[in-house]
């Protein structure tokens, strides 16, 4: 089983920023696809942003800009930069990772979550 530790979530002002990081834990992992989802209360899920294997990045057009996503791949850790922050970043943020564990068994793993909040 891969399990995902979340750090650096917190309170901030307008316009502050945080740095989100989620750290790997398993035996002989192999990761695909590192990613940060996030959620406010009474809303769905919805993707903020992807790194794939290898370096393309992807992210929600809301964070275009202003978010950071980046992979340590040696470290099996993946971080969330966050500039400019405004109070619609206020949510409780979860990491995701996919790939295979020893190379044969895939898995699909998510972190506990960090809660983001931001002031106005």
């Amino acid at each position: 089983q891969v399990q995902l530790v979340e750090s650096g979530g917190g309170l901030v002002q307008a316009g502050g920023s945080l740095r989100l990081s989620c750290a790997a834990s398993g035996s002989g992992l192999r990761i695909n696809n590192m990613a940060w989802y996030r959620q406010a209360p009474g809303k769905q899920r919805d993707l903020v942003a992807v790194i794939i294997a290898g370096s393309t990045t992807n992210y929600a057009d809301s964070v275009k800009g202003r978010f950071t996503i980046s992979r340590d791949s040696a470290k099996n850790t993946v971080h969330l930069q966050m500039n400019s922050l405004k109070p619609e970043d206020t949510a409780v943020y979860y990491c995701n990772m996919n790939g295979y564990m020893s190379s044969i068994s895939p898995f699909n793993s998510w972190g506990q979550g960090t809660q983001v909040t931001v002031s106005s």
